[in-house]
């Protein structure tokens, strides 16, 4: 099924259900209308990071189900598949064959040598300075061969995401098949995760690295389009480079509207989110919350240094049980510029705040996608979190059919879902026409029009009720 203007689930394959065949059945039992797509996270063999660490691409994890299972649930939803551009498991065959093979392995080239690399092997300090780093130091692994040597190979992320070459023509075929066998199998959108560190230059940030960058994303665009998909850059850094992808036609992710939807209810104000409503593109991806934290990084410059300060504050004050320990090193949070919560919590579990947000969303320029737990209304799970001293884990809730059933009698659970069902029946949401916003004091005012057919909605940013007509 192709991409369609309707509102896409983001669900891990066992998050909603024990797997891929059970999820299918929750969706067709509760959400028929509600959904028109479904973002299975990675569902493949891997060997970390909840499944972006892939060790292959040929096959479904067994305890998912199968490629038939996919297969079935694209016949009822439009489905997105990420592709990890940036890296692969250090359990992968190919990784595994260069350790074991060194210079005689047929993959010796899908992998970024320190000593091939820099020009003397290794990093001048200002070279590592330069580097847009997840680690404190150089990233890479000391790996060891089967020969008894050693050596630096780059590693952006986790010791079991090794970072591909993607200048390599054996990368680019690799990447070339998997992308056409993703289409093959349902994907109607592809998601290039991490992909602004896939491409490295020395004496560079290595992140978002241009013209290069444009040269491989155009060339996975072809490929996709060729098997009949549309792909989605993932991107977390400041506002103006997905805006820089957009002026060149393709999808982005909105993620700047989730901080900025926070602080026009933890403020009572709409004056930054009327700007940004304004300029970010119709195509495009709408986001509140996703598998990660609430990134911050993404409204620099739309929100005042101030403003991002006292929004990140009111997130721990206003929440329920969202603690700054919770994305920090103690729960092995990889990135200071998120907040670990869900987004429910994140508004003190007040039902109105959210039911008022997902309006909002809903009402932005762009496709919605909404995360299974923002679906259910879920609040922290720390239960979960101090299982496994994950932080992101306490928005990673696994809900069983029975569980699901339940939440539906929840009033919030039933309203959203009401929420979903007129954003994806409503013809003023055509992307093809324009948004109006209005922001006075605590009252904001959205209108979508598109043709002859024209929605509103007026909300009272203080007290949290709103109007659709």
């Amino acid at each position: 099924m192709k991409l369609q203007n309707k509102i896409i689930l983001i669900t891990y394959a066992d998050s909603m259900g024990k797997n891929i065949n059970e999820l299918h059945k929750i969706l067709k039992k509760h959400y028929e209308k509600a959904i028109g797509g479904v973002h299975i996270l990675p569902f493949f063999p891997s060997s970390a990071d909840r499944g972006f660490a892939p060790v292959c691409y040929d096959k479904v994890d067994k305890s998912f189900g199968t490629f038939e299972d996919i297969e079935a649930l694209g016949k009822d939803y439009y489905l997105m598949f990420d592709f990890m551009v940036n890296h692969i498991s250090a359990q992968s065959e190919y990784f595994k064959d260069f350790l074991k093979n060194k210079d005689n392995s047929d993959y010796r080239n899908f992998f970024i040598r320190y000593r091939d690399f820099w020009e003397n092997g290794e990093p001048t300090p200002d070279q590592v300075d330069m580097i847009y780093k997840r680690k404190p130091r150089a990233p890479y692994i000391e790996a060891e061969f089967a020969d008894g040597s050693t050596e630096k190979i780059w590693c952006t992320f986790c010791e079991e995401q090794i970072d591909l070459n993607t200048d390599a023509p054996e990368t680019k075929a690799f990447i070339k098949k998997t992308l056409a066998d993703m289409c093959a199998h349902g994907a109607a959108v592809i998601r290039l995760d991490a992909f602004a560190y896939a491409v490295k230059k020395p004496g560079t940030s290595c992140f978002f690295i241009e013209p290069d960058i444009w040269n491989l994303l155009y060339e996975i665009e072809e490929t996709v389009r060729e098997n009949g998909g549309e792909i989605l850059p993932e991107i977390h850094e400041h506002y103006t480079i997905p805006m820089k992808i957009a002026d060149k036609g393709f999808w982005i992710y909105d993620f700047a509207l989730p901080v900025l939807t926070l602080h026009a209810l933890y403020n009572h104000t709409g004056e930054y989110l009327k700007k940004w409503l304004e300029m970010c593109p119709m195509k495009q991806f709408t986001t509140l919350d996703t598998h990660d934290g609430i990134g911050i990084v993404d409204v620099k410059d739309l929100l005042p240094d101030e403003e991002i300060d006292k929004v990140k504050e009111q997130m721990y004050s206003q929440g329920a049980n969202v603690k700054k320990i919770y994305s920090s090193e103690a729960y092995n949070n990889l990135d200071i510029y998120q907040v670990n919560t869900t987004y429910y919590s994140a508004l003190g579990n007040n039902d109105d705040a959210y039911l008022l947000a997902r309006a909002i969303q809903f009402f932005a320029p762009g496709i919605p996608q909404v995360y299974y737990v923002g679906l259910l209304a879920g609040s922290n799970d720390t239960d979960l979190m101090e299982r496994t001293k994950n932080g992101r884990d306490i928005n990673r809730h696994y809900y069983s059919a029975e569980e699901i059933d339940i939440e539906q009698e929840r009033k919030v659970v039933r309203e959203i879902k009401a929420l979903m069902e007129l954003r994806n029946s409503h013809p003023a949401f055509g992307l093809e026409g324009t948004i109006s916003v209005s922001a006075d004091g605590d009252r904001l005012t959205i209108i979508r029009v598109c043709g002859e057919n024209r929605i509103t909605l007026n909300a009272n940013l203080t007290d949290y009720s709103f109007t659709i007509y």
